[in-house]
């Protein structure tokens, strides 16, 4: 009868938070899953600045946006675990074009960096004051 190997000290604290070592853990040396699951702990199930729901949000946003079908479907879950509610992922869907679809537009257009950087701030000076009004 083989025996199993004892798990590591960081594998069991995946184990113990996910019920398992979560997919991209188990595959990396055990010195890199070390030093990268408190990163990954932190920032899937622990405290940050940014609220869990949001985070996870963003992180949709970027699977659609890499077209990672992995990172789509695990931050479509977490987003809902955290109280993501329908129409917020439904927003989430629409913005993730946001971003990629303008920058696309910008670089097509050879669109210069150091004259966008400026109408920037003007169309921030505007909106500022149209908000002190």
């Amino acid at each position: 009868m083989a025996t199993q190997e004892p798990e590591t000290d960081v594998e069991q604290q995946m184990t113990d938070t996910f019920g398992q070592v979560p997919p991209p853990l188990g595959t990396i040396p055990e010195d890199d899953a070390e030093s990268e699951w408190p990163f990954f702990e932190k920032y899937t199930v622990g405290e940050s600045e940014i609220p869990p729901k949001y985070r996870e949000l963003m992180g949709l946003a970027v699977a659609a946006n890499i077209k990672c079908p992995y990172c789509a479907h695990f931050h479509r879950k977490a987003a809902r675990l955290h109280g993501a509610t329908e129409a917020e992922l439904e927003e989430t869907y629409a913005l993730s074009s946001l971003t990629s679809r303008y920058s696309a537009m910008l670089h097509a257009q050879e669109y210069d960096l150091d004259q966008f950087r400026v109408e920037v701030a003007q169309m921030a000076d505007h909106l500022q004051a149209q908000a002190d009004d």
